[in-house]
């Protein structure tokens, strides 16, 4: 099944303990933030991923839950949503924050994102049938071998059956879209001092009874 494109979700977790200051100057929104990634960002789970030098200065993770669509959906209720789901994987968003800044790019954060290569999924599509609930998956998120994410899909803010109900409102999402459904704290942007990747990086996304991605950034 090839795929169509990309839809993510931004600001989906609830804030762990220790970063609570800084999230209590977000505002939680009404519905998740969306923004889309064009079929060229996706990459495989090992691939090396090439950085433009106009993005080297802020470049950071995300690890994400990815939503295979099993079949094309419009209008899906929640109750129904996780029916239109092929499977899961892991995801990792990988964003260049200085394209993202609000001085810099108003707000948006598609272009941020969206370069080539900068939505590696894998390393398999595991099926809903092994993973009935996606709501009790485990994660955890390493540079170069150094813990700086971990979390349970238990804390999103937005289900994935909410997530699926929001996007397909009066959209079709065809079979074959991956929704990357949004990233707990510890990204490179909020730690102190900040936790950007640099050129050789290795970053894994890791869930439990999915597998792991990892790959280099190169620059």
């Amino acid at each position: 099944m090839p795929m169509k494109q990309t839809c993510v979700t931004s600001y989906s977790y609830y804030p762990k303990q220790n970063l609570l200051t800084i999230y209590q100057q977000l505002t939680v929104p009404s519905y998740p933030i969306i923004f889309t990634k064009p079929p060229d960002a996706l990459a495989g789970p090992l691939d090396p991923i090439p950085i433009h030098p106009d993005a080297h200065g802020m470049l950071d993770y995300e690890g994400e839950l990815t939503v295979i669509i099993g079949r094309d959906a419009k209008n899906v209720s929640a109750a129904d949503a996780l029916s239109y789901v092929l499977g899961y994987t892991a995801g990792n968003d990988v964003s260049a924050r200085n394209f993202q800044m609000p001085d810099t790019s108003g707000g948006q954060f598609c272009y941020a994102k969206s370069f080539d290569k900068f939505a590696p999924i894998g390393p398999a599509i595991v099926s809903t049938s092994v993973i009935p609930d996606p709501q009790k998956l485990k994660y955890v998120t390493k540079v170069n071998g150094q813990k700086r994410q971990e979390t349970g899909t238990e804390d999103m803010i937005w289900s994935v059956a909410q997530i699926i109900e929001h996007l397909s409102r009066g959209t079709t999402l065809r079979a074959g879209t991956a929704i990357m459904t949004g990233t707990p704290s510890g990204v490179g942007l909020f730690m102190k001092p900040k936790g950007f990747l640099g050129g050789g990086d290795v970053v894994e996304v890791y869930f439990e009874g999915i597998g792991s991605i990892i790959n280099k950034m190169v620059f």
